[in-house]
């Protein structure tokens, strides 16, 4: 049995955790706050893990391909080392593990190997945000109380190996053309009217199913780790609640947490991750190397996404595959 408090002290013992993983979430009230209720949707029935990828079909998957003209392949992920830029206090270190000290060899064929170990979070780099992340006062997607769902030993519910493999036709918006400029600074919001406009520009239909990024430039000063990590240019809450009227499956961006930084007057702190996730079920994909895309002047491809499916995991590091 896994001694929770062990695993809480290791945790903060190797710098990647917070204290506030020993705090304890007060007990849920008999029935949701009225707050509390925006999670509390059950769009897609009570036992519900999955959210907006039931949407996702065989059909879906066949469109998606028969937008492949040219067979070229992207990838939309980034490295991950230990100087990724990344959100709060998450880290990230790899150390390769020798198969034997000092070279030593085994067996007639003088066998050597490697392996390695990861010590950090899951959520650096691009990554993609499952339906556990977020959630509005201790409830999260399709009305889970944190008490009964959340565990340092991993999720009960809502675990990042529920996430189906992704394939379906994927959407780029280059919210850069829309402000004409080369880069967009940050605290720069897009909402529905300009997310409406630029997609009529590129002359394309966001649908059912889609997967929507945005390019905003930002990833090109990820070497500026100050910079980067103080601010961003992104999605507002009303352009989210747009795209969550679309019924789109997955919402990402070029940037380290796809809604704008500093927050837009009058929302929440993380409002777009409360309205995507929590209430909607919709994933976040965030750092995605989008500008390959625009550079060829691709609007919509088919876009591929398997994840490792770590049991009770929040969220995967992940490179998704676009193909045009």
């Amino acid at each position: 049995m896994i001694d929770k408090n062990a695993v809480i002290a290791a945790a903060l013992s190797l710098g990647i955790a917070s204290p506030a993983l020993a705090q304890t979430a007060s007990e849920p009230a008999s029935e949701p706050s009225e707050l509390q209720q925006r999670a509390c949707h059950e769009r897609f029935g009570p036992d519900d893990e999955v959210g907006a990828a039931n949407l996702l079909t065989p059909a879906m998957a066949q469109e998606a391909a028969s937008l492949v003209t040219e067979g070229k392949v992207y990838s939309l992920g980034v490295e991950t080392n230990a100087e990724t830029p990344a959100y709060g206090t998450r880290k990230f270190q790899l150390v390769v593990m020798p198969g034997a000290a000092g070279g030593a060899t085994t067996g007639d064929t003088k066998l050597v190997s490697n392996d390695d170990v990861i010590v950090g979070y899951a959520g650096i780099g691009s990554q993609l945000d499952g339906l556990g992340h977020i959630g509005i006062d201790n409830m999260y997607y399709n009305c889970n109380p944190g008490s009964e769902i959340v565990a340092a030993a991993g999720l009960k519910k809502l675990g990042i190996e529920n996430v189906p493999n992704l394939v379906t036709r994927g959407v780029v918006l280059d919210m850069t053309d829309h402000f004409g400029v080369d880069m967009l600074e940050a605290g720069t919001a897009f909402n529905r009217e300009e997310i409406q406009a630029q997609a009529e520009k590129q002359g394309v239909e966001i649908g059912e199913g889609d997967v929507v990024l945005f390019h905003t430039g930002w990833l090109e000063v990820a070497d500026d780790r100050e910079r980067f990590l103080k601010g961003e240019p992104g999605l507002g809450v009303d352009g989210a609640h747009w795209l969550v009227e679309q019924n789109v499956v997955a919402v990402g961006s070029d940037s380290w947490g796809l809604e704008v930084v500093p927050f837009e007057e009058g929302t929440g702190v993380f409002e777009v991750h409360q309205v995507l996730l929590t209430e909607n079920g919709v994933y976040i994909l965030e750092n995605m190397n989008v500008g390959p895309l625009v550079e060829d002047g691709v609007s919509e491809f088919m876009f591929v996404l398997g994840h490792a499916k770590l049991t009770g995991g929040v969220q995967s590091i992940i490179n998704p595959t676009a193909i045009r």
